[in-house]
């Protein structure tokens, strides 16, 4: 299948900065696809090219097989949920809503809003106006203002950060069911990895401007093809070139069958995490790591010498 989005070597420069280092990507339609890194990595920045918000120094970008560069955002069929959502607070649900769909003139309004309201389970409160609304149903306008106008892509910049954790978990599911009943690709901006990991068909790690590994959460967690990635992804024990995710290290008062890779240490703490505890070791090798075990085992105190034990499956190396 084709993809509905083309990237090719895309760069952006702005006077004495250089946000985007000549990425090429590949999104596949009706995808849900992240775009994950660090505040300054230059996601944003793609986004905004994307949407037509800003323009590339050079490079291409294609929808539907068609180069958009030179388009205005409201002449790509792209739509963009904002972070701060960027409702008009005069306006009721069903007025924001159907903005958009005033603006172009469509035909069927009154059917496309009621769809879309029941799609994100706002019926029966489109009379609201948006400060009458809580936090997650205010990012369901937004989406629901977007999914709408029925676009090829729906460009989602962080839409959860404004929430509280609790709430964040529960739109992420959320997000994901409506994408999956839309066939809408969506693509996501968001520097929160679990959000990503758990949302995502595949994602794009980005660094400094420049992607460092796309592929499924899956592989890009597990099979991580540079350090970078293997941290921004998840905690690491380093134990010399070699790292180890704190899930796959293993703690015990004695070594372990020698078919196992170990180490020597000192317990040097513990942390408690409800569903776990976190046992902090040092190595006699100099390296500081953390071991996770249940709570029922962790009967480990400071300064109890210990072995930090893990399979040579679960390593990360990077050549």
């Amino acid at each position: 299948m084709d993809p509905i989005l083309e990237l090719r070597s895309v760069l952006k420069e702005f006077p004495g900065h250089r946000a985007v280092s000549g990425i090429s990507l590949s999104v596949p339609r009706g995808s849900f696809f992240s775009l994950l890194g660090p505040s300054g990595c230059g996601k944003t920045t793609t986004l905004r090219l994307i949407a037509g918000f800003e323009q590339p120094t050079s490079g291409d970008i294609l929808l539907n097989g068609e180069a958009v560069n030179d388009r205005k955002p409201y002449e790509r069929n792209v739509s963009t949920v904002f972070q701060s959502y960027a409702l008009f607070p005069h306006l009721t649900a069903r007025g924001n809503i159907e903005f958009g769909l005033r603006q172009h003139r469509v035909a069927d309004i009154d059917k496309r809003v009621k769809d879309v309201l029941a799609l994100v389970s706002l019926t029966g409160k489109e009379t609201r106006r948006p400060a009458q609304l809580s936090g997650g149903e205010r990012q369901r306008v937004a989406l629901a203002r977007s999914l709408v106008l029925q676009p090829d892509v729906l460009l989602l910049d962080e839409p959860l950060a404004a929430l509280d954790p609790k709430l964040r978990k529960q739109m992420r599911l959320e997000l994901k069911a409506v994408q999956r009943r839309v066939g809408i690709t969506f693509l996501l901006v968001t520097h929160d990895q679990e959000e990503a990991l758990s949302m995502s068909d595949q994602l794009a790690v980005m660094n400094e401007g420049r992607i460092e590994q796309v592929g499924s959460p899956q592989d890009v967690y597990l099979r991580p093809r540079t350090p970078f990635v293997a941290g921004f992804l998840g905690a690491v024990n380093w134990i010399g070139p070699i790292g180890v995710r704190p899930e796959a290290t293993r703690i015990a008062h004695r070594g372990g069958p020698g078919s196992q890779r170990q180490a020597p240490g000192l317990v040097t703490g513990s942390v408690f995490l409800g569903d776990c505890v976190e046992v902090l070791v040092r190595l006699d090798s100099g390296e500081d790591v953390v071991a996770q075990v249940p709570r029922s085992a962790a009967n480990f105190k400071p300064d109890d010498a210990v072995h930090i034990c893990w399979d040579a499956a679960e390593e990360l190396s990077f050549s």
